[in-house]
C-alpha cells in the first residue's frame, strides 16, 4: 500500500478534531501498541486529581460547592467579581449554546483560520458566518469570534487591542467571544478577563486542556453580569457535575502546580522543536501545549507516523500542517524521535 493511500479520502475524520483514535486504529490496523496520541492540545500529564468524596458522585451539586469553583475560577483567571464567573461542562458546551443566546446575531466574523466548531455552531444557527485574517475587519460584525492563543498557530491579539474592539462593537449592540482555551499556560498579562469591558466582550476559558483533564467536562464563561446571568440560566441547575467541581476548585487553587507545570510544558515544547526541525518541518507556531509544524511532505509524514502508532493532527484545508501535541514520558519521545529520523 503507497505511503499516501489514505490520503484526502479518509484523513477527513482525524482532521475534523484531534483525539479519535477509535478512527486511527481502524485506519491503520496494524500499527504497534500502545498508540501515542499527540493529535490534541491536552496536557499528556494530568492534574493529580486526589480522592472524590462519595457525596461528590452520589449527591446533587450544592449551590455552595459550584460557588466555591467560580470563586476559585475568579481567582485564578483574574476576574473582578466572581458574579462575572459561570462554569459549564466544558467550553463546547458553551460554544454551542452562544447562538442560541445572542440572537439575531445575523453576520458572524471569526478571526481564522481557528477552531472550526465556532463556525459550524454559528452557521448551525442561521448565521452568515465570514473568516477575516484582521482583527479591525471584525468591527462591522454581529458577534466576533477571536480564538486567543490562537489554536492551531498560537497567534496572540493584544487585550488593549480587543478592548477597542468590544467597544466598537457594544456600540452598535454587538459583541466580543474571545476563546482562551490555552491561556493558562501563556505570559500574565495577555488575558482579557482582568480588564474585561462591562459591555461588549465575552471570554471561555477551558479547564481540561492545561490541567489534563478533557474527559472531566468543565469550562467557564466570563461575561458582564447580565450576560453571565443569562449563560446561568440557560444551563440550568446542575450543569457541573460533582466530580467536576470538587476537582477544579482543587486543581484551580493549587498555583503551585501550575507554575511548575508551565515551566514543564516550555521546556517539552521546545524538545519538540527540535525534534520537527531535525526532520525538516519549519516550526509555524503554537503554545506551550502544541506545536504547529509545516512540511510539503505533511501527508506523508502523518501516514509515516500513524502506521507506527503515533498520531498527529492533519489539517484538510491546509495539507501542508501538521499540528503535534506533547509526548508523555521517554519512552514516548524515544519512539517519536525514532520515527521522525527514520523517515
Amino acid at each position: 500500500m503507497a505511503e499516501t493511500v489514505v490520503s484526502r479520502v479518509e484523513r477527513g475524520r482525524l482532521a475534523q478534531h484531534g483525539g479519535d483514535l477509535a478512527a486511527a486504529r481502524n485506519l491503520f490496523p496494524g500499527a504497534p501498541l500502545p498508540w501515542i496520541d499527540l493529535s490534541t492540545g491536552i496536557n499528556p500529564r494530568p492534574y493529580p486529581i486526589g480522592t472524590i468524596t462519595p457525596d461528590g458522585v452520589a449527591r446533587l451539586p450544592g449551590l455552595d460547592a459550584l460557588a466555591g469553583l467560580e470563586a476559585a475560577a475568579a481567582e485564578a483567571y483574574g476576574a473582578r467579581d466572581v458574579a462575572q464567573v459561570v462554569a459549564a461542562p466544558g467550553t463546547q458546551a458553551l460554544i454551542q449554546w452562544l447562538p442560541r443566546l445572542l440572537r439575531p446575531a445575523r453576520r458572524v466574523g471569526i478571526l481564522g483560520f481557528t477552531y472550526g466548531e465556532h463556525q459550524r455552531a454559528w452557521g448551525a444557527a442561521g448565521a452568515e458566518v465570514v473568516t477575516v485574517e484582521d482583527v479591525d475587519a471584525l468591527a462591522t460584525v454581529d458577534v466576533a469570534v477571536v480564538v486567543n492563543p490562537n489554536n492551531p498557530d498560537g497567534r496572540l491579539v493584544a487585550p488593549e487591542q480587543l478592548r477597542r474592539l468590544a467597544a466598537t462593537l457594544s456600540a452598535r449592540g454587538g459583541l466580543l467571544v474571545v476563546d482562551e482555551a490555552f491561556m493558562d499556560v501563556i505570559q500574565p498579562g495577555m488575558s482579557l478577563i482582568p480588564t474585561l469591558p462591562d459591555l461588549g466582550a465575552l471570554v471561555l476559558r477551558s479547564f481540561g486542556k492545561t490541567y489534563g483533564l478533557g474527559g472531566l467536562r468543565l469550562g467557564f464563561a466570563v461575561a458582564s453580569d447580565d450576560l453571565a446571568r443569562q449563560i446561568r440560566t440557560a444551563l440550568g441547575p446542575w450543569a457541573v457535575s460533582g466530580p467536576a467541581i470538587e476537582v477544579g476548585t482543587r486543581a484551580l487553587c493549587d498555583t503551585a502546580w501550575l507554575t511548575g507545570e508551565t515551566l514543564h510544558l516550555s521546556r517539552a515544547s521546545r524538545r519538540l522543536d527540535d525534534l520537527l526541525a531535525s526532520a525538516g518541518c519549519d516550526i509555524v507556531g503554537g503554545t506551550p501545549l502544541f506545536r504547529l509544524a509545516r512540511s510539503p511532505d505533511a501527508p506523508s509524514i502523518f501516514e509515516h507516523l500513524a502506521r507506527r502508532g503515533i498520531l498527529c493532527r492533519p489539517f484538510a484545508h491546509r495539507p501542508d500542517w501538521l499540528r503535534f501535541g506533547l509526548c508523555d514520558g521517554e519512552a514516548a519521545w524515544t519512539r517519536l524521535s525514532d520515527a521522525l529520523m527514520k523517515r
